[in-house]
This record gives structure tokens, sequence and C-alpha cells, in this order.
């Protein structure tokens, strides 16, 4: 078979149809991505299972070359858009049939800064890896934040900042928390380019993401051990 005849999707078994799905959510195809997941509904699979194998199991491939420089951020944005025509389908279905969350993230860029690629890129990923995110944007004062874990009730608050003008604000909220009571009931994870691990660990955070492939490395092990120490 040539690569010129266009391969069709409903003729591929289930195994070849994951399998090119992960090279279509790596190529950024949203409309393949589509069809491939509404193939699997009406084969019979499972909502999670469609997730869990076919999008996050193609995220995660996308999600270790774009740590390890061999994808840059276009073509993981692109990857991550195909992924969330997938997510748009799956949603709803998931809702009605109580799929299990990895976890849930509410995060957003601190006030006074309006850089959002990196904490875009971190959302998307994290949806890509089954987590349920809240994006409150950009340029949060810390009442946004504090209603946010208010209403949303999340495991993890995520911060960005660019700017190092932007990052002692990370603080303010951090110190905010800790006045109310309520430090303790979240992971709070951070990252930007101007941070750095020292100052993750100077304002209280719980950790310093480099980039969006440690921040859903890092939530995943957080979130696993908070799932742990309830069940212990």
């Amino acid at each position: 078979m040539s690569d010129e005849e266009d391969i069709v999707l409903s003729e591929l078994n289930d195994d070849e149809l994951v399998e090119q799905m992960f090279d279509d959510l790596y190529d950024g195809l949203k409309e393949e991505i589509e069809e491939g997941v509404n193939i699997l509904l009406e084969r019979g699979w499972a909502p999670y299972d469609i997730l869990t194998k076919a999008l996050v199991g193609g995220m995660t491939i996308v999600g270790a070359d774009f740590r390890d420089g061999i994808l840059f951020v276009p073509e993981v944005l692109l990857a991550a858009n195909a992924m969330k025509g997938g997510m748009a389908i799956l949603k709803p279905l998931l809702a009605e049939t109580g799929a299990p969350r990895v976890g849930k993230m509410v995060i957003g860029t601190v006030k006074g800064d309006i850089h959002d690629i990196g904490k875009n890129l971190v959302s998307m990923m994290m949806e890509g890896a089954g987590f349920e995110v809240v994006d409150l944007g950009i340029n949060n004062p810390v009442e946004n934040y504090l209603e946010a874990l208010e209403t949303e009730k999340p495991d993890i608050l995520g911060m960005s900042a660019l700017l190092t003008t932007t990052m002692p604000y990370m603080k303010v909220v951090i110190d905010t928390l800790v006045e109310q009571g309520v430090r303790d009931e979240y992971i709070v994870l951070v990252g930007g380019a101007p941070l750095n691990e020292e100052f993750g660990k100077a304002i209280g955070a719980d950790a310093y993401c480099r980039d969006a492939a440690v921040a859903v490395e890092t939530a995943k092990h957080f979130v696993s051990r908070k799932h742990n120490q309830l069940t212990a």
C-alpha cells in the first residue's frame, strides 16, 4: 500500500485505529481525532477508555518528545488542540458515566502579568493527562484564586508568571492561603521562565515546574501521594 492512499479510519481494527490516533494527535490532526473518537464510541468503547488509551496515550508520547526537545511549542499546541477536539465529544459522556478523574486543577497567570502561552500549554497537557482543568486566564489578583479554590475545590493550584516583577505576587497568594488556614488543602505548583527551584521553595510552593511536561509528571506524583495519604 502506498502512502498516497488515504487511510480509512473505519477500516482499521481497534488496535490499528488507536495507533493511528497516536500518529494523528502527534501531527495535530483535529478532524481525524474527532472521527477516531466517534468510531470507537460506535464500536462500544467506554468514553473513559477512549480518553485514557487513545488520547492520553497519544499525548504521553507528545509530552515525552516535548520534554526531550524533539517537539516544540507550536507542535504541542497543535497536538493539544486536536486532543481538545476529541475531549469535546467525550466530556459530556464522561460526566454521565461518572468516570474516575485523575484530579482537578485551577490555574492562572498572576496579577500584573498577561503572558499565557506557557500556562495554556500546561492546561492542555494536564487535560491531556486526564485532569480536569479550570483556567482563570491572565492578570489574576489573589481574590480570583481564592474564589476559584472555594468554588471548584481542586487538588492543585497552578500559578504562572513570566516577569521578574510579577513573580513575588505568587508569595502574596500563598501567604493569604496560609493566613486563612487552607494552605495544606492544595498542592501549589508554580512555573514560568524567570522562576527556579529555589524561588519555589522560598515562597512556600510544593514544587516549581520547568515546563508543561514536568508539570504533568509533578501533578500526578503529588495527587497520587495525596490519595495514598487519604486511604492510609
